[in-house]
């Protein structure tokens, strides 16, 4: 059984995705290391940006 992702996550839910810290998070962002944008004032990554961002580090050998 596979487990269905919304489009657009929440900042908690991509540190739960990805096991780090509210400021690392932000951090990436910042950077431009993982792919943002607003809605409303309230910041939302997209699932396939969460996905590139892993594909990425993957490739990077981190």
């Amino acid at each position: 059984m596979t487990t269905v992702l919304p489009e657009l996550l929440t900042v908690p839910e991509v540190m739960a995705l990805l096991r780090l810290g509210r400021s690392k998070v932000y951090d990436l962002i910042r950077s431009r290391r993982l792919a943002s944008i607003k809605v409303d004032g309230a910041r939302r990554i997209p699932t396939d940006a969460v996905r590139a961002f892993i594909l990425n580090q993957i490739e990077e050998g981190a």
